[in-house]
């Protein structure tokens, strides 16, 4: 289970990114929610935990932009805001789950876990727009009904893409990530080079869009 932790008390952050791992999780730590943000853009997790009070601003806003942004995605808000009021603003702005500091880290594992088999329907279902379907399970790409082939790069460029429906991804943001996940160096060029094959596999799409000078955007065509 993938998890995003948005705390910027290091020592909770550290006790708990040690305790999760442990349990087999893989835990990415934003103390800030311009962190946040910018992390999301490229690896979606399948909880995320929310502080409240952050360096930048709320997490409840963040909260409510996750829930807008990917409504299937689990969050829980992890904070030591234990009034009434502020627990209920909290699943107002779209929490699963409200968990106060201090807590029993075996509790709130149980209910990551819990959080974590809501989104398996939706991983199980795949992503897909204007007729390409992506399985992040099987790894497995068809375009109306057809299987296309990807080489790797291909594959996570379109899996970036998919994930971020509807939202411009950057060419930075995409080196950024595709360089992490390779751990090898991929240039501008490749990027073009990348893309322009995708598009060619993929028979020149109209949901994937050229955003110029700037990066791309998969979104559903206008009826």
């Amino acid at each position: 289970m993938k998890i995003l932790l948005v705390e910027d008390d290091t020592a909770i952050a550290g006790a708990l990114t040690a305790f999760l791992i442990q349990k087999g999780c893989r835990v990415t730590v934003c103390p800030t929610l311009s962190g946040a943000r910018d992390r999301l853009v490229t690896d979606l997790p399948d909880v995320a935990v929310l502080d409240w009070n952050l360096p930048d601003g709320a997490g409840a806003d963040l909260c409510r932009e996750l829930r807008q942004r990917w409504p299937r995605l689990p969050l829980l808000m992890l904070t030591v805001r234990d009034d009434t009021r502020d627990i209920l603003a909290g699943f107002a702005c779209g929490a699963d789950d409200y968990v106060t500091k201090p807590f029993d880290r075996e509790v709130l594992y149980a209910r990551l876990l819990a959080l974590g088999r809501r989104s398996r329907p939706d991983e199980d279902a795949g992503l897909s727009c204007g007729g390409i379907r992506l399985d992040p399970a099987r790894q497995t790409v068809t375009c109306r009904g057809e299987p296309v082939a990807l080489a790797p790069l291909e594959y996570q460029l379109l899996h970036l893409l998919m994930e971020n429906k509807g939202r411009t991804v950057t060419r930075q943001q995409l080196l950024d990530a595709l360089w992490d996940k390779n751990g090898h160096f991929v240039n501008d060029n490749t990027l073009t080079v990348t893309m322009k094959r995708l598009r060619e596999k993929l028979g020149r799409p109209a949901c994937l869009k050229t955003v110029r000078s700037f990066g791309y955007r998969l979104e559903e065509s206008q009826p």
